[in-house]
């Protein structure tokens, strides 16, 4: 029987780089295919090609066994083919219906007919289990249901083959438990998933095979019931990875960062933080942890300068800077690794260089009299491309063109490097690959042994557990509990997630 998705020797080359080199593989019919690689393997560039975002320089592509050109997106949907991007393309002004027929209007008397929309959109929903009302507004939507929105575009369009690039990358975990369920609904039904991801736990719980892409190339496609995670690793990395929880060491410095009584409120103008408290001394890693939508993203806005706190203080350094904006609370000593850098994190029409350089652009030795040292914020910005292992051929690149994980590196090579007293970390690992993971929480460990205090804000437990010296549970805006990170499960951290209590104090 014949794939239902079949690449057949494909290359592209971008310049003298070789992002795919002869790279076969084919999925059948109602499997989960899972394609997997480091930053910069090609995974991307190899879907882009299958949805006929790109050309490839050479190679076929097979449908049902039949070969096609896939000459734009428009041909790759009329063949069955949907693809759900990593940084979700919807407009935010628009009901959720309205995103769903965005190009395809179903129309009455050659009016828009909204209600006839939202009745498909609600009955599609229903169908697959991507509960959503499709009367509300984008802007209004969680990240997890925003993705059920893109997922229920491509079902729109009777797409039976879903590409789903990075899906998991800015859900919480109960959010990626829900996508799994329905994803195995889709491969029950006889559809057909193909899905990149970085986290090698979820291609074991939910993929039936996986490719493993290195450097271009495919190393090679197994049965997931045949892998298990350490072979799946040397696979993509060509080495063992360490994650066991870091060392940690006698914290005695002094308070860098204290909240008292912070409140704030969110962007519809409901309580978002409540009455938090708590202190991040130098040398010491705070971990916050909650379900999203519990206040962390309000926290970290309003630490950042970026949302002005409703009540309380907040102590930078001793010194009172609640209200500040980004560039005074820079300037007071903080260093922002932001959860959304393609919003706030990179310029991304700059070059890897423009991007190093951003919030220094003033500031000996980048600039003297006003003029930028061109030469050598260059020769700053290629000693950090090697060290943070950011994989491009120059720091001429755009940061558009580089991938999620690449983007990332560039974001953290710049605040990591800055040495300032604070360093606010937020989903600092997301969109990366294993070994680029292992790469960033050794530098988190290096910059807090050198005395840096970090408040590390993450949805991925594991990786607040093998970091944090101290780990801060937020359920409802919030501090619902602290726990010993050496001592605690996930178990655990999973009932103060969900509002449980905790007799130990919080914010200590």
């Amino acid at each position: 029987m014949a794939f239902a998705v079949e690449m057949a020797g494909v290359s592209k080359n971008f310049g003298p780089v070789a992002a795919n080199r002869d790279v076969s593989f084919g999925v059948e019919h109602g499997e989960i295919h899972a394609l997997v690689g480091e930053n910069g393997a090609g995974k991307t560039t190899l879907m882009n090609i299958l949805f006929g975002l790109m050309q490839p320089d050479s190679g076929e592509i097979r449908i049902d066994g039949k070969p096609v050109t896939m000459e734009s997106p428009r041909t790759s949907i009329g063949m069955g083919l949907g693809m759900v991007h990593q940084h979700f393309k919807l407009v935010p002004s628009l009901t959720v219906a309205e995103n769903i027929f965005l190009g395809m209007e179903m129309t009455r008397g050659g009016l828009v007919d909204r209600k006839a929309q939202s009745e498909k959109a609600r009955a599609l929903s229903e169908e697959f289990g991507l509960q959503i009302d499709p009367d509300r507004k984008i802007h209004e939507l969680s990240v997890g249901a925003e993705q059920r929105v893109e997922i229920l575009k491509v079902l729109a369009r009777g797409a039976n083959v879903v590409i789903l690039d990075e899906p998991t990358a800015v859900l919480t975990p109960q959010e990626s438990r829900d996508l799994f369920r329905i994803i195995r609904r889709f491969a029950d039904a006889g559809m057909t998933v193909i899905f990149i991801t970085h986290h090698l736990d979820e291609v074991l719980e939910v993929s039936d095979k996986v490719t493993v892409l290195r450097d271009g190339a495919v190393v090679g496609t197994r049965a997931t019931k045949d892998l298990d995670e350490d072979t799946l690793v040397k696979m993509m990395v060509g080495r063992e990875v360490n994650f066991d929880r870091r060392d940690r060491k006698q914290i005695d410095g002094h308070t860098v960062l204290e909240l008292k009584e912070l409140f704030a409120r969110d962007d519809r103008g409901l309580p978002a933080l409540r009455d938090v408290n708590l202190k991040v001394r130098s040398g010491e890693i705070v971990g916050i942890v909650g379900v999203d939508g519990n206040g962390q993203t309000e926290l970290a806005e309003v630490v950042s300068g970026l949302r002005a706190p409703s009540h309380g203080e907040i102590l930078l350094e001793g010194k009172a800077v609640e209200g500040s904006d980004p560039r005074h609370m820079r300037e007071a000593g903080l260093a922002h690794v932001p959860a959304d850098r393609l919003v706030r994190g990179v310029n991304p029409g700059a070059d890897i260089a423009t991007n190093i350089l951003m919030g220094r652009q003033h500031a000996d030795p980048w600039a003297k009299n006003g003029v930028i040292r061109w030469g050598r914020v260059r020769d700053y910005a290629r000693e950090l491309m090697q060290r943070f292992d950011i994989r491009a051929k120059d720091d001429y690149v755009p940061v558009k063109t580089l991938s999620g994980g690449n983007m990332q590196k560039v974001v953290v090579a710049r605040e990591f490097s800055q040495h300032m007293p604070l360093l606010l970390i937020d989903q600092p690992t997301r969109g990366v690959d294993i070994g680029a993971m292992e790469g960033i929480h050794d530098e988190i460990i290096r910059r807090r042994d050198a005395g840096a205090a970090i408040l590390l804000i993450s949805v991925q437990i594991d990786e607040v557990l093998a970091l944090a010296d101290r780990v801060l549970v937020m359920f409802n805006g919030s501090i619902s509990g602290e726990v010993d990170p050496v001592t605690t499960t996930e178990e655990e951290i999973g009932h103060l997630m969900a509002g449980g209590s905790r007799s130990k104090e919080a914010a200590a």
